[in-house]
């Protein structure tokens, strides 16, 4: 499994995009609110790896200087192809935004035996909040068809977490 270190949004704009899971599982549509685990919220990834070191919790707090950060979360994309997609929304990449992915990424670097994951280094990253995983291609009508899907948010980046998918724990930086 994944190590990742994500930014996690004020309850206002978490109430917003998991109003959107449940309009998707309404709709009959895959959907982020189908899975329960209390970790389960909207987040956005900064990097991700095969492996983070717990040290870089402490190493993290000084990014924390970025927060609260505002941002719009964008336009619906599509990530994938073939046989099923993922139907994210974009992260308006500001220039606030890209800094601190700018520094998500140098500390942890070192922390990172193997390296990010390709799509998280700077200039190849795509900020995104998933709403759906594993959505057949013919139900991108209706998945667009859900009311406010498109509609731009304006909300604040609260919080960061590092994400432990080998132990399914969550770390929040404070």
């Amino acid at each position: 499994m994944a190590h990742s270190v994500e930014v996690l949004f004020d309850a206002a704009t978490e109430a917003v995009l998991r109003g959107l899971w449940d309009a998707l599982a309404a709709a009959g549509l895959p959907s982020q609110a189908g899975h329960t685990a209390p970790s389960n919220r909207p987040h956005a990834t900064l990097t991700v790896a095969e492996h983070i070191d717990a040290s870089v919790d402490i190493a993290l707090r000084p990014t924390l200087e970025h927060l609260p950060l505002p941002c719009v979360i964008g336009a619906p994309m599509l990530f994938g192809g073939g046989r099923t997609v993922t139907l994210v929304r974009l992260v308006v990449p500001s220039s606030e935004l890209l800094a601190l992915h700018d520094d998500v990424h140098r500390v942890c670097l070192p922390h990172m035996p193997n390296g990010p994951l390709p799509h998280a280094d700077p200039g190849h990253w795509t900020p995104h909040v998933t709403l759906a995983r594993r959505l057949a291609p013919d139900r991108l009508p209706a998945a667009m068809a859900v009311p406010d899907l498109s509609r731009e948010v304006e909300g604040l980046i609260t919080g960061l977490r590092h994400w432990d998918g080998n132990a399914k724990e969550e770390h929040w930086i404070s």
